[in-house]
């Protein structure tokens, strides 16, 4: 027996190169049979020598003109030619021949998408699939579902792959694809019962559970979502999207502490990506422990620097400490990056304002209402800072554009009587109070916080006394 048959086929494919040489310059050669001209067409197709591959191809045809194989071969290099028409024609004539060759049928159905004809297409290997079984009618169930795509008949992908799993329950790739295609069509419920059934006959699959999980994901049925990921972690201890798909799930429950643990698996598990180191601090952020969300942040915007939204999470930790100069400090990052989003420059007209530097921050919030002028929040925040700044004529100018801004929100009526009382203008403090608890009365909380000291104005009480008694509050 030979101890090296790998040597021994390259020899006699070259062997094979040389006589095929000898063929096409005319000298004498030995007889070339028809898998020879297989075995050199496919030889310059795999070194992408398209041409000397076609002369091949139609030398061999000229030695065995009824050869389906080479008539299938040659069909394949015009397709890759861009010759479909050519190609389709050629395979017609090769169906004459042998019409139970599997590759017939994929590659017609390219010829056909090729030239836009995708209802032949799917005609022909609806009909196919009649013909072949076993490992080819998967091929062809594969080669089906990628038609559908390119048809946009998206549920009938879905369907494909069912057809492949329900023959051959471990296919792997048919496992693979129908976990994008179960959440890309909706179909959840058909996917539970699925890979229930896989499950049942093999346990210990580990796509099946991890499947048959983000099925019940996309429910929004965490908890057992959570517990079928247990299990192909249990099967697999390395299986990486497993725990970061967990870990989305226990964010989700807001279970903080054990979306962390598997969060950090993925960790140990593949290379660092930013998007894990955010949802860890994301979790510490949530369970108040702001210096190990910064950490996880900064880790983030390591692998990320370009992330403007990263600079602005750390910022945000800094601003929940009252730590105003180091929040500013990277909110300056995040607008170097992006310099006009709203919620940036809000939180850095906050930081100037509790700095005490009110006119960076009017500036600030001034572009928060320019670039988003319906804003409550920007028009709040600008006339606080107005307020703050004792620039109180200002402020009740804003408060009046904020009414038109925004539909006369109830709100900023309650702004203009606070603004009014401050000015001395009691008369015109008291209309506005009217119409503000007319209008909104559940908001009065928010006017005793901007002056804490009205209850001290009898009028006021009246007012409010009033309300209550009408049950309007």
């Amino acid at each position: 027996m030979s101890q090296n048959p790998y040597r021994e086929d390259k020899e006699e494919l070259r062997e094979l190169i040389i006589q095929y040489q000898h063929l096409k310059h005319g000298r004498s050669h030995p007889f070339l049979d028809e898998d020879a001209f297989e075995r050199i067409i496919d030889y310059y197709d795999e070194k992408d020598d398209l041409p000397e591959a076609m002369i091949a191809a139609e030398l061999g045809l000229e030695q065995f003109p009824y050869s389906a194989n080479l008539m299938i071969k040659k069909a394949d290099l015009l397709l890759a030619s861009r010759k479909y028409q050519e190609a389709l024609n050629l395979l017609e004539t090769a169906e004459l021949f042998d019409s139970t060759d599997l590759n017939l049928f994929i590659l017609k159905t390219d010829a056909y998408l090729a030239l836009d004809q995708q209802a032949k297409a799917v005609e022909l290997l609806e009909a196919a699939l009649l013909l072949f079984e076993g490992e080819e009618r998967l091929d062809l169930l594969f080669e089906l579902a990628d038609v559908y795509d390119d048809y946009e008949e998206f549920d009938k992908v879905f369907d494909c792959l069912k057809l492949i799993l329900e023959e051959d329950p471990n296919n792997e790739e048919a496992l693979y694809k129908i976990c994008f295609w179960t959440d890309f069509t909706g179909r959840n419920e058909e996917s539970i019962k699925l890979h229930q059934s896989i499950i049942e006959e093999h346990p210990f699959s580990e796509l099946a559970w991890f499947n048959l999980a983000a099925a019940y994901q996309g429910l929004k049925l965490y908890e057992k979502a959570i517990d079928a990921y247990q299990y192909a972690v249990a099967i697999d201890e390395k299986f990486d999207y497993a725990y970061r798909n967990m870990g989305d799930a226990f964010l989700r429950l807001r279970k903080y502490k054990e979306a962390i643990e598997v969060l950090e698996k993925v960790l140990e598990l593949s290379r660092p990506e930013d998007v894990i180191y955010e949802a860890i601090g994301h979790c510490y952020h949530r369970m108040g422990k702001y210096a190990q969300a910064r950490f996880n942040y900064k880790k983030a915007v390591h692998l990320n620097a370009g992330d403007s939204k990263l600079h602005y999470k750390i910022a945000v930790t800094y601003m929940l400490e009252e730590q105003w100069q180091a929040a500013a400090k990277q909110l300056e990052n995040s607008m170097r990056i992006t310099r006009s989003v709203p919620e940036y420059n809000l939180a850095m007209g906050e930081c100037m304002m509790n700095l005490e530097r009110y006119k960076d921050a009017i500036i600030y919030f001034g572009t928060v209402v320019k670039h988003k002028p319906k804003s409550v929040a920007g028009w709040e925040a600008l006339l606080r800072c107005l307020i703050k700044a004792e620039m109180l004529e200002e402020a009740y100018n804003q408060c009046q554009a904020a009414l038109i801004a925004t539909s006369e929100k109830p709100l900023f009526y309650f702004y203009a009587s606070t603004i009014l009382f401050v000015l001395g203008k009691s008369k015109e403090a008291l209309l506005k109070l009217e119409t503000a608890m007319d209008k909104a009365p559940k908001l009065l909380k928010k006017f005793m916080e901007l002056n804490p000291f009205i209850l001290q104005n009898n009028q006021v009480v009246d007012i409010i006394a009033r309300y209550k008694k009408g049950k309007k509050i």
